[in-house]
């Protein structure tokens, strides 16, 4: 069976309906959370827009959940998704509130 141009990606493949990416991006971020909390990072291939713009979704979901910065990087082959800079700062001991003399 063939589809329309129009419904398929340039890949070739079907879009994701709005109850598949939902689905995705809750399944997702439960890994993905666990993996940032483990390894303080996540990679995975996303070469299409559609990937890319999931798993940014997936990456404000994990922020959201974990309540730190999360922030998420793609080259048009892979996105990473990891902890932001602030949360950086927290890990090295510096203290933005204090002042030092």
């Amino acid at each position: 069976m063939t589809h329309p141009s129009t419904t398929r990606l340039a890949t070739g493949r079907t879009p994701l309906s709005a109850e598949e990416k939902a689905r995705a991006e809750a399944n997702f971020a439960t890994l993905v959370a666990q993996q940032l909390v483990a390894n303080g990072r996540f990679r995975v291939s996303a070469d299409t827009p559609e990937m890319v713009e999931l798993f940014q979704g997936v990456a404000r979901r994990v922020g959201e959940t974990l309540r730190r910065p999360v922030v998420s990087y793609a080259n048009g082959r892979y996105i990473v998704i990891g902890f932001g800079q602030e949360e950086a700062h927290g890990l090295t001991g510096q203290d933005g509130g204090s002042t030092r003399e």
